[in-house]
């Protein structure tokens, strides 16, 4: 492991993990929803819309207050999740675009969270969006370990509720009923088929299902039959006017949206009751106390297609939204569930973030974690064991907008903008145990703190190979 940790003694945990069992390790399933930010569940305080099956998830397992996403976007926040290492040292560290479809893959040796569960002898599988790695490309989804693949391989098309095509493994399944201006054919109840479909037909082993959604992120539609339960709710409307025909029409540009909130909130109930459905599917089969569902989101809400997140408090208490490193962008609600094993109706503070997934998911599946990774496990956390292990650090970094980076140590938050542009430039610095919304910059009454945090900024991450995740150099 990196030395980015403090090392606590550590729980023997065989009680839950006996040779008995051995030979029958859970099942994992890692729902990832698009853009969602810490308020938008009524489980974490949103009260425009309720979430019962979400929420359901929180009453029969854990509700993480302080977990962190991989990154500010997309793609890094899958790497670092994938991989186990923070954007300081993992391969794609920002969105990266390849035409016409796809973005920057990882590295054809790299070592995923799916491969090191194949070897486990799970079957693993990927339902609703990449982005890590164009068709054609070495970091396609079942060239990095998944041994099924059902939705969009690229970002720009996930963008998109009734697209053209939809990738089922190495095949493109064309979508006939959304051509022209035609809407068949919504995705996301297309990729729920496929994961309910690929779930039962690997009941009797283990097997990894990285559901990775593509809700609620713009563009802002959702099928009448849902967006009707919220006209007229959140009224004054502002309409969208996006793209609805040209040489961009569903192919990266939104589409129009007359009534964006109604339609948010629809998007938000799809997606509930998906989990839902497939909670009951478990349950059919006989198999949710083996399996670990964790249910957690990319990064911040989006400001993109019509949305308005301060009307829904989507980001919670926190400041910024998807693209900033305040914690609005990066702070994002997490939930665990594993009957009989995590408490029902538990709550943790455990300082967690994307990169430590893969180690815990390791240790749940009796196998080793790669060395010098970032992540820590948090299944002693999960057990409701007391001697777990803390980071000493969580960074970030971001390279739009001139250049970002950002450190958590302890309830100490350090943020660093247009680092691009200047390296030198001012760190400000937040006491999140007093001032969670980021709103008073204390660097100048705690200069050796600030100080710290800075050399760190500096020390946690290493140079890539690829000049446009390095700072300094000018991006816009």
């Amino acid at each position: 492991m990196k030395t980015s940790l403090i090392l606590l003694p550590l729980l023997f945990v065989a009680a839950v993990f006996s040779p008995a069992n051995a030979a029958n390790p859970p099942n994992v399933i890692y729902i990832l929803a698009d853009d969602l930010g810490y308020g938008d569940l009524s489980c974490y305080g949103q009260t425009h819309f309720q979430t019962p099956n979400i929420d359901a998830l929180a009453k029969r397992g854990m509700k993480f207050t302080q977990h962190y996403s991989g990154s500010t976007v997309c793609a890094p926040s899958r790497c670092a999740l994938l991989t186990g290492n923070h954007i300081g040292h993992a391969p794609v560290r920002g969105n990266s675009e390849l035409m016409p479809e796809g973005q920057q893959p990882m590295p054809a040796d790299t070592f995923t969270m799916a491969h090191m569960l194949q070897k486990a002898g799970y079957k693993t599988g990927l339902f609703g969006k990449w982005g890590l790695g164009a068709p054609g490309t070495v970091s396609e989804p079942m060239k990095m370990g998944f041994d099924r693949f059902y939705g969009y391989n690229c970002q720009r098309q996930a963008h998109h509720y009734y697209p053209y095509f939809l990738w089922n493994d190495h095949q493109r399944e064309m979508l006939w009923g959304n051509f022209g201006l035609e809407t068949e054919d919504y995705a996301p109840h297309l990729i729920q088929e496929q994961t309910l479909d690929f779930i039962e037909a690997n009941k009797d082993q283990p097997f990894f299902c990285f559901y990775a959604l593509v809700q609620p992120h713009a563009e802002m539609f959702a099928p009448e039959e849902t967006l009707a339960k919220y006209r007229g709710k959140f009224q004054p409307e502002k309409p969208y006017e996006g793209t609805d025909e040209g040489p961009k029409f569903r192919k990266s540009a939104y589409g129009s949206q007359s009534e964006p909130r109604a339609a948010f909130a629809a998007m938000v109930e799809i997606m509930d009751q998906d989990v839902g459905e497939l909670v009951a599917k478990l349950e059919e089969l006989g198999i949710d106390d083996n399996t670990l569902i964790i249910f957690t989101s990319d990064n911040g809400p989006h400001t993109e297609g019509g949305h308005d997140p301060q009307y829904f408090n989507s980001n919670g208490y926190g400041r910024g939204f998807k693209r900033d490193l305040y914690e609005g962008g990066i702070h994002v609600p997490m939930i665990a569930t594993w009957p009989g094993k995590i408490a029902a109706g538990s709550q943790s503070d455990h300082l967690s973030a994307f990169w430590d997934v893969l180690p815990t998911v390791a240790e749940l599946a009796g196998v080793s974690a790669p060395d010098n990774i970032d992540g820590v496990s948090f299944l002693p956390t999960l057990l409701g064991n007391e001697d777990q292990a803390e980071h000493d650090y969580l960074y970030w970094e971001f390279h739009e907008k001139k250049g970002r980076a950002a450190i958590r140590q302890g309830n100490w938050k350090g943020v660093r903008y247009n680092v691009s542009v200047d390296p030198d430039s001012p760190i400000e610095l937040y006491d999140l145990s007093s001032d969670p919304g980021e709103t008073t910059n204390v660097a100048e009454q705690h200069p050796e703190i600030a100080a710290r945090l800075s050399q760190q900024l500096k020390e946690a991450r290493t140079e890539s190979p690829l000049p446009r995740f390095n700072f300094p150099g000018k991006r816009k």
